[in-house]
């Protein structure tokens, strides 16, 4: 069983995020909002240019919906400055001007609102449009995270974990992958279970890191999938049952995740809660491998060289092990070096 560790990789992608704006008038015809805007209230400009961005109601008009936008925010309305930073940033539609980008998002957070922190904190990140800060993106995920971002929460923790623009303080990390969590976004159920799990930050709960991938697992994130699997193999926090093990495997696998793909492939060659088939267990084990998994790689060689669920070659098992040692795996190594040396040891 192969559980994984945390996601350290930050959300850098902006995106609209202003639903809860937009839902706020959706009864209103274009016209009417139109004459709104027109009249001076920004509010009905942004849930016009929303519809205009989206084509919902209206046909889809990049080049309208920022013109609405920007109506907003230089009246003053920050629900319009963020989402004319998005567009800027990603070039939705309209040419990508960085500078335009950081300021319309630094106007939305200067207004508290928290997409346009958030664009701040990516930016400072990634040093485009301004000079690389990774203390002034830390500050600005925290702002994002105050004011309900979810992503925001993600980001401040993962920077908490790694020391980055912030002191390093795994208890913060967790405080912050909690809040991400509460918000909805899987990812950060997800790093707090696998903190549950390691006693990183928090103490010792497998029972607490179990809910926490139940979590993850049902909002999408299928590397919680496979670790609740993980959980279930183990007996850990939970009843051991195979059954659900694979189940979980099998969910994380069909949804992209190449540790399930792993996890299942090695429940199907050894016959643990499913009936034994080295053709299958191969096929996971491949596409495990090609998604540079050097322990499923590694297996790969094995079944070539025993000829398990397949033609026993030699030259595929060397392939396959200096793979997984190429990729780190330090059996692809040593299984390597033998078998090219003509031993047969221990697989």
């Amino acid at each position: 069983m192969n559980v994984q560790l945390l996601f350290h990789t930050l959300m850098v992608v902006i995106g609209l995020a202003t639903s809860e704006i937009y839902a706020s008038q959706t009864g209103d015809t274009p016209q009417q909002l139109k004459s709104d805007c027109e009249r001076g209230s920004t509010l009905p400009c942004v849930i016009l240019g929303m519809r205009y961005y989206l084509g919902e109601g209206v046909k889809k008009d990049y080049l309208e919906a920022e013109t609405l936008f920007r109506k907003a925010c230089d009246g003053g309305d920050v629900f319009g400055c963020a989402p004319l930073g998005e567009m800027y940033w990603n070039g939705t539609g309209i040419n990508i001007s960085s500078d335009e980008a950081v300021k319309s998002s630094r106007k939305a957070c200067d207004g508290r609102w928290a997409d346009g922190c958030f664009n701040l904190g990516v930016m400072y990140y990634s040093g485009r449009g301004v000079e690389q800060d990774a203390v002034q993106a830390a500050a600005f995920y925290s702002k994002a995270c105050y004011g309900g971002r979810a992503e925001g929460c993600f980001n401040l923790g993962v920077m908490y974990q790694e020391g980055q623009g912030i002191r390093q303080d795994a208890v913060q990390a967790v405080d912050s992958y909690k809040k991400a969590c509460t918000l909805g976004q899987a990812t950060g159920c997800t790093n707090l279970g696998v903190m549950y799990a390691e006693s990183t930050g928090v103490k010792q709960d497998a029972v607490q890191a179990v809910s926490f991938y139940r979590q993850g697992c049902s909002a999408g994130d299928f590397r919680s999938c496979s670790n609740l699997g993980g959980m279930y193999a183990q007996g850990a926090g939970v009843k051991q049952n195979n059954g659900q093990a694979i189940k979980f495997y099998r969910k994380a696998c069909e949804g992209g995740n190449p540790i399930g793909c792993f996890n299942l492939g090695n429940r199907y060659r050894d016959g643990l809660g499913i009936k034994q088939d080295n053709h299958k267990a191969l096929q996971l084990f491949r596409q495990a491998c090609d998604d540079k998994v050097a322990r499923s790689c590694v297996n790969l060689g094995v079944m070539y060289e025993r000829g398990a669920g397949v033609k026993q070659n030699n030259r595929e098992a060397l392939e396959y092990y200096k793979t997984g040692c190429d990729l780190g795996e330090l059996k692809g190594c040593d299984y390597h070096e033998s078998l090219k040396a003509g031993r047969q040891g221990d697989r």
